[in-house]
């Protein structure tokens, strides 16, 4: 497993927003190798999975710090994203395996596992 999802990279993304240790959804959708677009489809098409104590959407203030401390791109001009990222708590990231439906989605949930 850790070939398919080196520690380093699982360590590298993992924020602390909030008190709570997250990933942004663009981190986990290359994790998972699917776009940052169709993760967050299959979340919103299983809204009920994610209550807010496994996703939420970063405030304004929460995205223009990340911009400039980690470089996710700036929400105007040149493809950047128009919304604020979502972030996903560990709960939130064991769900999403369920939500995705892909033999790469349960391998990448069980190697995250391992990881905490």
């Amino acid at each position: 497993m850790s070939v398919l999802v080196p520690r380093e990279r699982i360590e590298q993304a993992i924020l602390l927003i909030r008190g709570h240790r997250v990933m942004l959804d663009s981190d986990l959708a290359k994790l998972y190798g699917v776009t940052t677009f169709n993760l967050n489809k299959a979340v919103k098409r299983n809204a009920d999975r994610f209550p807010d104590d496994f996703m939420f959407r970063l405030s304004a203030q929460e995205a223009a710090a990340l911009t400039f401390q980690i470089g996710i791109s700036k929400p105007r001009g040149r493809g950047g994203r128009r919304y604020a990222p979502y972030v996903f708590t560990e709960q939130g990231v064991a769900m999403l395996s369920s939500a995705l439906r892909s033999k790469r989605a349960i391998q990448v949930n069980i190697a995250l596992c391992e990881h905490s």
